[in-house]
């Protein structure tokens, strides 16, 4: 099988392992495109389900661009504080909700380059947004990804950028939010960093590493 038509049996096959949209799939909690942008930009280095045990709380005191963008940065800090890195995060979302309210109003841009020009906003932050909420193209690649697309043979870049760019170039870009997606959610459930199932692997048969490992499996 090529690159391409191996991308898109994987698509079909987490297709129906995780079925779905892009909201539905996404595991951060949030209300507007402002919560999910400061959600994912506190999701760097830590896993969502702590952005999601503090956010509440940050919400709660702060729930749009015009009351973050007030915050006192001790505040912040405080609330933040298990997500690590905290001091960084807590100045970067204060200071992306005093730029959405002083340059676009306080509305989040559905531009992955206007996003990009946002304090603590990487293409990565920007392509979960766009895809998630805004329905438009973006193929965030977060570890599990890497690690996933790699061991599938997808991809041979070292870097996120060029990870991104390889994967998207095998699907079409209406695919790319999902297939993001639903590789995260097969990496932290079956294809872990250290002790991948292979056994119980709906890929298996597509994995390199798996069948090299002479895994027995079954293909769905």
């Amino acid at each position: 099988m090529t690159a391409t038509e191996v991308a898109r049996e994987v698509y079909r096959r987490l297709s129906l392992e995780f079925p779905g949209s892009e909201r539905e799939l996404c595991a951060l909690r949030y209300q507007s495109a402002f919560q999910l942008l400061v959600a994912t930009v506190l999701s760097a280095q830590t896993t969502d389900a702590v952005v999601n045990s503090v956010t509440p709380e940050l919400f709660r005191r702060y729930p749009d661009c015009h009351s973050l963008a007030e915050a006192a940065q001790p505040e912040v800090e405080t609330i933040v504080h298990a997500t690590g890195f905290f001091r960084t995060k807590a100045a970067n979302v204060i200071g992306l909700a005093r730029a959405l309210r002083d340059r676009y109003g306080c509305q989040v841009p559905a531009s992955r380059g206007e996003l990009c020009k946002l304090p603590g906003v990487g293409r990565k932050t920007a392509n979960v947004v766009l895809s998630v909420y805004f329905g438009e193209p973006g193929l965030p690649v977060d570890t599990h990804v890497a690690r996933v697309s790699s061991r599938l043979g997808l991809t041979t870049s070292a870097s996120p950028e060029g990870m991104e760019a390889e994967l998207g170039a095998l699907l079409l870009p209406e695919q790319w939010g999902l297939f993001s997606l639903r590789l995260i959610l097969h990496g932290r459930r079956v294809c872990g960093a250290r002790r991948p199932e292979c056994g119980r692997c709906i890929l298996a048969d597509l994995c390199p590493g798996a069948s090299l490992s002479g895994v027995a499996v079954q293909a769905s």
